[in-house]
Order: C-alpha cells, then structure tokens, then sequence
C-alpha cells in the first residue's frame, strides 16, 4: 500500500531548511573573512601613508645662493619635519685646510646673523635650526671665515663668498 505522503513533506523541509542554514553561515563567515581583509588592506595603506608622509620632505623655505658670477653655488632648503637646514653644493668651491665656511640670516633691520658653520666639506649636510631662525629673513650669505667661524655675536669678517633671495614656498 501507499504510505502517507505527510511524514516525507517535514523531511524534505528539514534538509531544505539544514540546506539553507548552512548556507547562510557561509556566507557570514565570507563576510567575516572579507570584512577583516578590507580592514587589514586599510590599515596597511594607513600605515603606508604614514610612512610616505614621515619621509616627504615638508620644505617652507628655499634659497639659491649664487656666487659673484651669478652661477647657482648652493642649494639651501629647510624642511619643517627634519628642523634643519639642507645645503647641497651645486659648485666645487670648499673651504681651505684653515677656513670655515659660515652661514648668515640677512633682513633689512638686523645686523647679519649666523646661522651656523659648514662641518663638512661634503656635497650635501645639514645644519640644525628651526623655522624661527629664517622669519623675517629676506637673503642667506656664506663668508669664509678662520676655523671655527666667527665668534657670537659678531659678524661676517670677510665679505660673502655666495648670496641668495629667500623663498617661503606655500605648504
């Protein structure tokens, strides 16, 4: 004889609705696994981002310093994360075995000012200074003075061996 089709209807509902489940925790963990991708790949680019932002330069001032001929001599640039002047030698002029080589902070109501000594004789170096020390400052100088530079306070005793305009650059 026929069995009663009403008992298989609830099997049938059984596995479709197993079937479905299943389904469905797939795709949540699909989802899951996707949704922790996307938020690894976006902490990467921050980090990354992060990175690229440390290491480009943040130059507000620039200035090329040009000797009596008016061929370009040095390059000067002061980055704001690094707090410190770059020089890069675009010449080969360097200071002599009992020289130093002196840069000055010059603007129309000061007396000259220095802002440091060249420590190398290399193509590129740096000099600490911070953004104070080029406000108001309308040219950069470099004289040639006896080892060790000029004492404090007092200015440039030979005249200047390279001059240049400087150029606040907008950030």
């Amino acid at each position: 004889m026929n069995e009663p089709l009403a008992p298989t209807l609830p099997a049938r509902l059984a596995n479709l609705w197993r079937a479905a489940t299943i389904a469905c925790l797939l795709m949540i963990a699909i989802a899951t696994a996707t949704g922790m991708s996307m938020f690894e790949q976006f902490k990467a680019q921050i980090a990354h981002l992060q990175t690229k932002i440390k290491t480009t330069a943040h130059i507000k001032y620039l200035s090329v310093l040009m000797d009596e001929k008016h061929a370009p001599a040095l390059l000067i640039t002061f980055d704001l994360l690094d707090n410190a002047l770059q020089v890069q030698r675009l010449n080969a002029v360097t200071e002599g075995q009992q020289d130093t080589m002196q840069l000055w902070a010059l603007s129309p109501d000061n007396p000259p000012r220095s802002i440091g000594i060249f420590q190398t004789k290399g193509k590129t170096l740096r000099l600490p200074a911070d953004e104070n020390s080029l406000l108001n400052v309308s040219e950069l100088a470099v004289s040639v003075e006896n080892k060790g530079g000029v004492e404090p306070g007092k200015g440039p005793r030979l005249p200047y061996l390279f001059t240049g305009t400087v150029l606040q650059k907008a950030l």
